[in-house]
């Protein structure tokens, strides 16, 4: 259960937002929608996500896409988008959760999709 609230907050760089996640805790969020689906994420592998999820798993918190952790993915190329959420260990685990009960409930309603 949580002790708080968070209050949102988007300063317009990454950077910045994972100075103050740092500091204070909380959980940054640059998910995938049907805008990027195609595209794969909003942020680059490896010059955006990589980087600010070691500093923040050296720090115990938790870097993901929602199904995979940032750091465990091959790069297929230079310029490869992912979805990124990090920060709080503990919040970045319930986003994962969500992102398995979605997972299944989107399995089993293609499952009785009529033919």
């Amino acid at each position: 259960m949580r002790q708080r609230s968070f209050n949102m907050r988007w300063l317009a760089s990454m950077v910045a937002e994972v100075h103050r996640i740092l500091l204070l805790g909380g959980v940054f969020l640059y998910p995938i929608d049907r805008t990027l689906r195609e595209s794969g994420g909003k942020l680059r592998l490896l010059y955006e996500a990589n980087p600010m999820s070691l500093l923040i798993e050296q720090a115990r918190g938790m870097a993901s896409t929602g199904r995979a952790r940032l750091l465990e993915i091959a790069p297929e190329g230079p310029h490869q988008w992912v979805p990124v959420i990090l920060g709080s260990a503990c919040e970045v685990d319930r986003i994962i959760e969500l992102h398995r009960i979605f997972d299944g409930a989107s399995q089993s309603r293609s499952a009785r999709a009529p033919a």
